[in-house]
């Protein structure tokens, strides 16, 4: 016991400080990401729908501010019978209650996510009960920003998005080292905000614990290499082994060497699945799952499949380029009308190519592979349609499979090439980089009879459909349909996302990226799976101070929500 005077500053003092070099260790413990972002997330979610037991507002809480002579106008009003809270910054009113909850009732997230939100959400007490760890994860990082984005004074909301955006960057798979002074000093500014807008009861140990993950971050390296969700989920597969509840350990320690023992022989063995994780979750593995239908498609259709193909193949690239020589050579008038060039090589290159290979392959020594042999020769009539494909570990539905469904797993988007033009009298549009997002209508299977390419056909969204707003999130219009003529993608090119109803605007979504369940795989410094989408914030940080107080203003000294029910306590 250390003391100042007359005052106790400490009640206890470690027994790990008698160790000389305890005091000169940089990290004396490591902050659990997991918790602390599942205590903060109940605290955020408690107060804000007055949950019981999570609620950090109360009588207490408005006498505190009272004694701190802060916000006084919020101090409790007795009466006989019950007493009156006024309604603070962060309280909703019953409307944004149900607003919130209906926003998460109606969410469909991709499958692996997280559990059914829907499961989660009482719509007659307007709460959210059951949250594990994981749940408040997906919520911090993504779901809780969208779902508010209706309620609230702007201060108090925007500063509760801030403190999501902080919980996603630190979250990140890859660290960009020199933004982390940026983002320690975000979050302290992110946590006086949050001072104004609420409650001093609201910012318990946990909270305060929030300040420290950056220094973490930088000490220790990413937080996925430290948190307790792979711990937590290895000790429920130890609990499966216990048969006799009256020998827990022997349980676990005989099922535990009977899968090493099986394991180590797998090893010797050619053909054999490893233990515990079945084929279809390995991630690298593509195949259809369900629904194989095979129909004659059109040959409209079929031909825009196929000239997609040969357009992403490498061995057909040095063709293409020979094509548009043709081209010029043979329309001198066209030849700086790029807009006329690509049209006219979309409509004959499948054509040209399949001569060109053939003329190549009656001479001797021709160099044809057999891959684009076969390319050159089309696909089958008769092509398979597929429900749902795995491609990389990863479940793709088409939209008719979701509408039945309580996962949402037909959401896709393309970073592509491709020309823009100005107007529709632009004859010399330019190449520049484009995002498109879409929605998997039918899942091809091209059969080129010694391999076959799976392709999606896709909705995908017009340029008029697609807005970005001023924290960077993408909003959609899903009933306004573009790029007719363009509808096809490899099946191995697209990122997953998901679509959630703004509550903001009705009729638009919101759009959503699934995360990257692999860790290892690094192409140059892009992740696998892992590809930064057009405008999303959770990738492109918080807005800085001055940028926020542009966004918000304040609340002009007023403390007491305008047209919000008081709180009754009896």
């Amino acid at each position: 016991m250390v003391e100042n005077g007359d005052r106790v500053c400490w009640k206890k003092k470690s027994i790990f400080f008698d160790l000389e070099y305890w005091k000169y260790l940089p990290v004396r413990h490591a902050l659990d990401v997991m918790h602390i972002e599942k205590n903060v997330c109940d605290s955020i979610i408690g107060t804000l729908l007055e949950i019981p037991g999570k609620n950090k507002d109360g009588i207490a809480a408005r006498l505190d501010l009272l004694n701190m002579g802060v916000k006084t106008d919020l101090q409790p009003k007795y009466g006989e019978r019950r007493t009156r809270l006024p309604p603070g910054p962060w309280n909703l009113s019953r409307a944004e209650k149900r607003e919130v909850c209906n926003s998460f009732y109606g969410m469909k997230v991709p499958e692996g996510y997280s559990s059914n939100i829907k499961n989660l959400v009482s719509l007659q007490d307007s709460r959210l009960l059951g949250l594990k760890s994981h749940d408040c994860h997906t919520l911090m990082q993504q779901l809780l920003p969208v779902a508010i984005r209706f309620v609230l004074e702007k201060p108090a909301r925007y500063a509760i998005t801030r403190l999501c955006f902080f919980f996603n960057a630190i979250c990140a798979k890859t660290v960009d080292v020199s933004k982390l002074d940026k983002l320690e000093e975000d979050v302290v500014v992110t946590l006086c905000l949050l001072e104004k807008y609420f409650p001093p009861s609201f910012f318990d140990i946990m909270v305060h614990l929030v300040v420290h993950l950056v220094r973490e971050v930088r000490l220790c390296g990413p937080v996925y290499f430290r948190w307790m969700y792979p711990f937590e989920r290895y000790m429920k597969v130890l609990k499966g082994y216990v048969q006799n509840r009256t020998r827990p350990e022997g349980c676990i320690a005989e099922r535990y060497i009977a899968e090493e023992a099986v394991e180590f022989c797998t090893q010797h063995l050619s053909d054999v699945s490893t233990v515990g994780v079945p084929s279809s979750q390995k991630m690298g593995v593509s195949k259809p799952l369900s629904g194989c239908t095979v129909s004659v498609v059109d040959q409209d259709l079929l031909n825009q499949a196929h000239l997609y193909v040969l357009e992403n193949t490498e061995e057909v690239l040095p063709y293409i380029e020979q094509h548009m020589i043709h081209i010029k050579t043979a329309y001198p008038k066209f030849r700086k009308r790029t807009k006329w060039l690509q049209d006219k090589h979309n409509s004959t290159f499948i054509q040209w190519l399949r001569f060109k290979v053939q003329s190549e392959l009656e001479e001797d020594n021709h160099g044809v592979s057999e891959n684009l042999r076969w390319l050159a020769a089309g696909p089958n009539m008769a092509v398979p349609l597929y429900r749902s494909y795995l491609i990389k570990g990863i479940k793709f539905n088409i939209k008719a499979q979701d509408d039945v469904r309580t996962t949402q797993n037909s959401g896709v988007y393309l970073l592509a090439q491709t020309m823009q033009v100005a107007s529709a009298k632009d004859k010399n549009p330019i190449l520049s980089n484009m995002g498109f997002y879409g929605v998997i209508q039918e899942i091809w299977d091209l059969d080129y009879q010694k391999f076959t390419i799976p392709v999606f056909r896709c909705d995908w969204i017009d340029s008029s459909g697609l807005v970005v707003d001023e924290l960077g999130f993408t909003l959609v219009d899903l009933s306004k349909i573009g790029h007719r003529n363009d509808q096809f993608v490899l099946a191995s090119q697209v990122k997953q996302i998901f679509f959630v109803d703004d509550p903001m605007h009705r009729g638009w979504s919101v759009v959503l990226s699934m995360p990257n369940r692999e860790y290892n795989d690094v192409i140059g410094d892009e992740v696998l799976g892992d590809v930064i989408i057009d405008c999303e914030p959770f990738t492109r940080g918080m807005p800085n101070v001055d940028t926020f107080d542009e966004l918000v203003g304040d609340l002009g000294g007023q403390n007491i929500r305008d047209g919000c029910e008081d709180i009754w306590i009896e």
